[in-house]
């Protein structure tokens, strides 16, 4: 979803870089967290932020640091939120691609005097623990690097839990949007 209503008219843009947690697979995209988020800023601050979903279901960081430039020129976001990497995790994609892409996009996110938050994925143990180590670490390399706020693990409360997953047991129904909203909204509020 795009809003199109001229910069001056909010205080901040907030925008969501993400894959299919971010973008509402397999439900409604209107139930999922990001929607739930700007309407809970229109709560807390009546018409004053707005929210940019640009998440892609199946995003890999390669694909959003190719799409990262275009992004900040269109919407010049002043927060930008990185959920990412999932998707780079479940292909057994090398964990330094992984940290060289998102190093990039926060490098560039940087650039235009955006705050970024990053918010960490952790992955099943299919590629080994030295993998998986490798893969966790990233994020807290990276966000120690670049002096951002990291959400260590944007599905804790969700992830192993049955009754807030989809059949596939990797994405999250509609019902665990609240918590993802209730993990990400302490950082976003925060950033504003």
């Amino acid at each position: 979803m795009i809003w199109l209503f001229p910069a001056s008219s909010f205080a901040k843009t907030i925008m969501i870089l993400g894959d299919s947690l971010s973008a509402g697979y397999g439900f409604d995209p209107q139930q999922g967290w990001v929607n739930l988020l700007q309407q809970r800023l229109n709560q807390q601050y009546p018409k004053q932020h707005k929210v940019v979903n640009a998440s892609v279901s199946g995003e890999t960081t390669s694909g959003a640091v190719a799409r990262l430039p275009k992004l900040l020129q269109t919407h010049r976001p002043d927060i930008i939120v990185i959920e990412l990497g999932g998707n780079d995790g479940l292909r057994g994609q090398p964990p330094q691609l992984m940290h060289k892409n998102l190093a990039r996009m926060i490098e560039q996110s940087q650039k235009t005097k955006a705050t970024v938050l990053l918010f960490g994925m952790k992955i099943p143990p299919n590629y080994g623990t030295a993998y998986s180590r490798a893969f966790e670490n990233n994020y807290q390399v990276l966000s120690q690097h670049y002096s951002v706020k990291l959400l260590p693990f944007f599905m804790q409360g969700v992830a192993g839990h049955r009754t807030l997953m989809q059949a596939d047991l990797i994405h999250p129904n509609a019902a665990a949007q609240k918590i993802l909203l209730d993990n990400a909204y302490p950082y976003i509020n925060g950033a504003l």
